[in-house]
């Protein structure tokens, strides 16, 4: 296991530039804080790695430090390298550890020695003047690239929307690194799809080169057409003590074959997810209060789980490990971009 205190870097050790995330554990020893000046003092955080498999982050940066090796940065840059010891297994977390991604200032987790570490970290960047936060991030089923944020606030939709059109705007879960940031800066997680893929680390290095020019963010809210802004209803687990399989006929709940193919897709009321071979519902939907939504969403008939309501999934995966440890996926509604509040005009 990773020595877990934090440690500090003022400048970029070689090897950094061209290490793989399986071996960042030979120069990292553990969770480190790397702060680089700039010409603007008040620095642009990025985090990456606090899923261990999620590799996008630790590319956009090294491909970023490539390009500043000979150049001063035009604004101070600090970036937090989260689970070096997931990383060094290539998995999101290990059997033992948290979540990296929710344990931040927040967060519903009993204190442990991961929480401590995270609020050294957001106590270290409030007392430097932190101006954004980045928190890079990959996900295993077919999703197109987004940006989520925690506030419907003009700067934050305007920060996401640099990144791309869609937006995502969620409450729950707790304890994310982005909504531990949003009560300092304009705060943004991004979704690169599958870990590695170029087009995600392209877009997220240039992301993080044009916040580093950022000298100010609109305080505005986007024009109509700017954005497509969704905002996450509910957070879809397995019910605890129900199987679930792919393939398995014997399961629980035999989700169909082509489940993250519905990412990103408004689906109708009456769509199927697949068989059900108990008497219990077999998920269970928890809304932004942590309240239990199941039957506003889902039903059981005739042997099968049925959609009630008109939602657009997000994160679906076939990766039963991942589903396990965190969720199976999370629905959201559209909301106007133009009046996010739903404010009488």
């Amino acid at each position: 296991m990773a020595d877990l205190k934090l440690h500090r870097l003022d400048h970029v050790p070689e090897r950094l530039l061209d290490i793989d995330a399986l071996d960042l554990h030979t120069l990292l020893p553990g969770p480190t804080l790397l702060h680089l000046e700039g010409r603007d003092p008040h620095p642009l955080f990025v985090s990456v790695l606090l899923h261990g498999n999620e590799i996008t982050g630790l590319l956009a940066i090294q491909r970023l430090l490539k390009k500043y090796q000979r150049h001063a940065l035009p604004r101070s840059l600090s970036v937090f390298f989260g689970n070096i010891d997931a990383a060094r297994a290539g998995l999101r977390r290990l059997g033992g550890q948290p979540d990296y991604n929710r344990i931040w200032p927040g967060t519903d987790h009993p204190p442990c020695p991961e929480t401590r570490l995270m609020q050294q970290v957001w106590s270290i960047m409030r007392d430097k003047g932190v101006r954004m936060s980045i928190d890079i991030h990959n996900n295993t089923g077919r999703n197109p690239l987004y940006g989520c944020i925690n506030r419907l606030d003009p700067r934050f939709l305007n920060l996401a929307a640099l990144f791309g059109r869609l937006v995502v705007y969620f409450l729950r879960p707790r304890g994310v690194q982005s909504m531990a940031f949003a009560r300092l800066c304009p705060a943004v997680t991004l979704e690169c799809g599958k870990p590695g893929v170029s087009q995600g680390v392209d877009r997220a290095s240039d992301f993080i080169d044009t916040c580093l020019h950022l000298e100010a963010i609109p305080d505005r809210l986007p024009g109509k057409g700017g954005i497509d802004l969704f905002h996450t209803v509910a957070q879809i687990k397995i019910r605890e003590g129900c199987s679930f399989s792919f393939s398995e006929s014997t399961a629980d709940l035999l989700f169909r074959g082509d489940l993250d193919h519905l990412n990103f897709t408004e689906l109708p009321p009456g769509i199927s997810l697949g068989e059900v071979h108990t008497d219990a519902l077999p998920l269970i939907a928890l809304d932004d209060e942590g309240r239990d939504v199941t039957d506003r969403y889902f039903e059981v008939r005739e042997g099968k789980l049925w959609l009630k309501q008109k939602v657009m999934p997000s994160m679906l995966t076939l990766d039963e490990r991942i589903i396990r440890q965190d969720c199976l996926c999370y629905l959201m509604e559209r909301l106007d971009e133009t009046n996010p509040l739903g404010e009488n005009p």
